[in-house]
């Protein structure tokens, strides 16, 4: 189901809302995308969708965007028109066309669905899901140690109070 009435243009990337993640697809005509997908991804995939994370290979697949969209939401997301020049329609399709039914390497976090369709529409390959993750787990280390830190500082605190009243 779409997030947004505009219908998508060819080279526009399609963002599929898949719960704790998006899938993403590039638009190539007439109600198709071409999207990288590990062994386990189609809509309603679930949990297997999330673990297809832990394989190395990917396929390259020309599908019906509701198809692969299913139940699922999704929109068109040039996300990075205003940081890159888009390539040419043209050769975004040829080249989204050459790679139909390969085998690609596959890593969540430097070749992943996202990586994919940005290098075709930027020759870029970038995923905001990765950026956010890293900043998120930064973020969440940060926090843990300064709990930790915390936590350290009171029991010394506390601790020393309690040396100091067994040597009394």
């Amino acid at each position: 189901m779409a997030k947004y009435e505009k219908k998508p243009e060819p080279g526009d990337l399609i963002e599929i809302f898949r719960g704790s993640y998006q899938h993403w697809a590039i638009y190539v005509g007439e109600g198709y995308v071409i999207h990288l997908a590990p062994p386990s991804e189609h809509a309603q995939a679930g949990a297997s969708s999330v673990m297809s994370v832990l394989g190395d290979k990917a396929t390259v697949k020309k599908e019906e965007l509701y198809v692969v969209v299913g139940n699922d939401e999704y929109c068109i997301n040039n996300l990075l028109d205003e940081k890159y020049e888009p390539r040419p329609v043209r050769e975004i399709m040829r080249d989204a066309h050459s790679l139909l039914c390969q085998d690609l390497p596959y890593s969540v976090f430097r070749g992943n669905c996202e990586h994919f369709v940005t290098e075709l529409r930027y020759r870029k390959p970038e995923s905001r899901q990765v950026r956010k993750a890293v900043e998120t787990g930064v973020d969440v280390g940060l926090a843990a140690a300064a709990t930790f830190g915390v936590l350290a500082a009171v029991a010394a605190i506390f601790g020393s109070k309690d040396k100091q009243k067994e040597n009394q």
